[in-house]
């Protein structure tokens, strides 16, 4: 039996990313050109090892169909309230259609995002509209993060993550 591959992330980041925080999802065509999507949820399962972010297909067109080509995915998790983030990087995302049993990951991001949000001095209110969605206008993009890195600003911004070792 395979042993799973050491979490490329620290238990600090996985609680930060955790957390109900900004989730920024990107890809790029066959001429390099970039896509762009505010993420309305994600998940971060066994150790940081899958993670699934959610968009919506009615804004989301371009990246969906780049992610569709390439597989190449680049997520930027950042807390507002600190400017905590981290960048994980894939070749091999897949989309898949949101399911019923997706609901309580979405719900449970935007209690998170309510609460950061709310930390900065914006009102639940404006996380309800920011990620507002239908369920079957979401799609989820499954991945394993390949490379990891600390996009904090500062001193360690751009630099990879060693991981929980």
């Amino acid at each position: 039996m395979e042993q799973p591959s050491p979490p490329l992330l620290t238990p600090e980041h996985l609680a930060m990313m955790d957390g109900g925080i900004s989730v920024i999802a990107s890809s790029c065509g066959p001429d390099l050109t970039p896509s762009v999507m505010r993420a309305v949820g994600s998940l971060v399962q066994a150790q940081g090892r899958h993670i699934t972010v959610y968009v919506c297909r009615s804004q989301a067109g371009q990246l969906l169909g780049d992610v569709a080509r390439s597989g190449r995915l680049a997520v930027v998790f950042s807390q507002p309230s600190s400017h905590k983030t981290v960048q994980l990087k894939t070749r091999g995302a897949r989309l898949r259609e949101a399911r019923e049993d997706d609901v309580p990951a979405l719900q449970r991001y935007l209690r998170g995002m309510e609460i950061e949000l709310t930390r900065i001095g914006f009102g639940a209110v404006y996380a309800r509209a920011m990620l507002s969605h239908r369920l079957d206008d979401v799609v989820a993009i499954e991945f394993e993060p390949e490379l990891a890195f600390d996009q904090t600003p500062g001193a360690r911004a751009g630099q990879p993550i060693t991981g929980a070792a």
